[in-house]
């Protein structure tokens, strides 16, 4: 459960964001900032976005949207609605929220059905998940018809198989990753001739010693049916500039975003790595779920998740570590009834589709967060002497964020400055590097007074045996005293 915030700390949090953002807008934010510690405990944060605009398509050219269910951002930062209740695809600019191409409203072949997802190649051909219709559709830039792709036939598909496409990506050869509702298999590789290539990525069955411990007791028909366990199934797709994959799972508490290489295995977690919510909330009597139904990655690898649950989204850094949370779920502006997508321009601006109230949701990054970002690029890099600068302005807006005390302790840490190293990890709780550091500090001291130190221990060792010879000595004297006040004792009785 999240932890209860005390007044103090967030009048204390108030001020701050005043000296750091316009009144107006911090005004339009509903939801306070937090973000998790090394800890895992929730804490006040500045926000690193900020509500915007919306587009509920009622000014436009195109009329009102209805249920958008995904977004695509092209290099020109012009935005593709997924407009599914429409049955449609909107191109629009979202700067002059002008209508560029609408696509798939025509009656015909390249009419849509309840679609779901797109993918915008290279040559701004269109691909369509037409969801209702079990095909990916293809348009030409200006809008009409091209080619569709139904099932491929092959008898790596069984007969059983629900080919129901929702959501897709398009490599540069022309190879299409396609996500069917429904499927436990993986990603389906479609050729650009139709045939199909195999399945790509799949997840697998989350490790469990309750099942176990199950199937050691279990009757065989009770293990027929653990057997029958399925694999999560892909909720979202996203493939970044270098090509990478990203996907999104559901039903699963770990690694709920991955990034596939060409062979499809995952590079982003290593171990196991939570992301949504740490700590969700109990709504009666059962607790919720994260529900990690999109992810976005920008130009320079930071990694947003939405979590349709709690409609919030975390953003993280190339390595997976967490550096904003924003959103949430409400009728104010900033908060969303059921999110369903989020893509984020080159300007940093990130949108999201609420499929619920029947709009995109822009948010920009607040001046805290460009400076994280400018700090976390070069830290990522492995530039950590330069990325210190930028840390130390990171904790004069949020003396409280404790990634910037970590990155400048590994910056000190690299220039062999241990002492002060294991300052900026005490503070950003950091326990493995701060153990790290007070080894090297260790090693480093020794070195450093190695002469003392021996003349120290020569000179306590002299003490030692000095010490030891006259506790013989002592020993010995009182041994003999003893034995010739016996002699002595014996010598008297002899005389009677």
């Amino acid at each position: 459960m999240k932890s209860i915030r005390n007044y103090t700390r967030i009048l204390l949090l108030v001020c701050a964001m005043a000296l750091v953002l316009p009144a107006a807008a911090y005004a339009k934010s509903p939801y306070t900032g937090y973000i998790y510690n090394s800890q895992d405990d929730d804490k006040p944060a500045l926000n690193g976005y900020l509500y915007a605009d919306s587009f509920d398509g009622y000014d436009m050219t195109s009329g009102s949207f209805k249920s958008p269910e995904d977004l695509f951002v092209t290099p020109d930062d012009t935005l593709y609605v997924v407009d599914s209740g429409n049955n449609r695809v909107v191109h629009m600019d979202p700067d002059t929220g002008a209508v560029l191409t609408i696509y798939g409203d025509k009656e015909g072949k390249g009419a849509l059905n309840g679609p779901k997802g797109l993918f915008v190649a290279k040559d701004n051909s269109v691909y369509v998940a037409d969801t209702g219709n079990k095909r990916i559709v293809v348009y030409k830039p200006e809008g009409t018809f091209d080619r569709e792709f139904g099932l491929p036939q092959s008898e790596l598909i069984g007969s059983d198989f629900n080919y129901s496409p929702a959501k897709l990506v398009v490599d540069k050869r022309g190879y299409m990753f396609v996500s069917s509702e429904g499927s436990s298999l993986g990603l389906m590789q479609i050729r650009p001739d139709g045939s199909f290539a195999g399945f790509y990525g799949a997840n697998h069955v989350p490790f469990s010693m309750t099942r176990v411990f199950v199937k050691l007791i279990a009757s065989k028909e009770q293990r027929d049916q653990l057997a029958s366990a399925r694999p999560p199934e892909f909720s979202n797709l996203f493939q970044d500039n270098e090509g990478f994959i990203y996907t999104t799972s559901l039903g699963i508490r770990f690694d709920q975003v991955k990034r596939l290489s060409a062979v499809g295995v995952d590079t982003l977690n290593s171990g196991t790595h939570r992301y949504g919510d740490y700590w969700m909330k109990e709504v009666d009597g059962e607790v919720e779920h994260e529900t990690i139904v999109d992810v976005s990655v920008s130009k320079d690898g930071f990694i947003t998740a939405l979590d349709q649950t709690n409609g919030e989204l975390y953003q993280y850094d190339k390595l997976g570590k967490l550096l904003f949370i924003f959103g949430g779920r409400g009728n104010q502006n900033g908060l969303f009834k059921t999110a369903t997508s989020v893509a984020e321009t080159s300007d940093g601006a990130i949108y999201v589709a609420d499929r619920e109230r029947s709009r995109i949701d822009r948010f920009y990054p607040t001046p805290f967060a460009d400076k994280v970002h400018e700090a976390s690029i070069l830290y990522v890099d492995g530039k950590y002497n330069e990325a210190m600068k930028p840390w130390q302005e990171v904790l004069q807006m949020d003396s409280t964020y404790d990634m910037a005390y970590t990155a400048i302790g590994k910056a000190y840490y690299r220039q062999h400055k241990y002492k002060e190293a294991m300052t900026y990890f005490k503070l950003g709780l950091n326990r493995g590097g701060y153990s790290d550091a007070m080894f090297e500090y260790r090693k480093v001291y020794i070195k450093a007074h190695f002469g003392t130190i021996m003349t120290i221990v020569i000179i306590c060792f002299i003490l030692l045996q000095v010490l030891l010879r006259y506790m013989r000595k002592r020993k010995i004297a009182k041994k003999r005293s003893e034995f010739l006040g016996t002699m002595k004792g014996g010598g008297v009785s002899g005389s009677h």
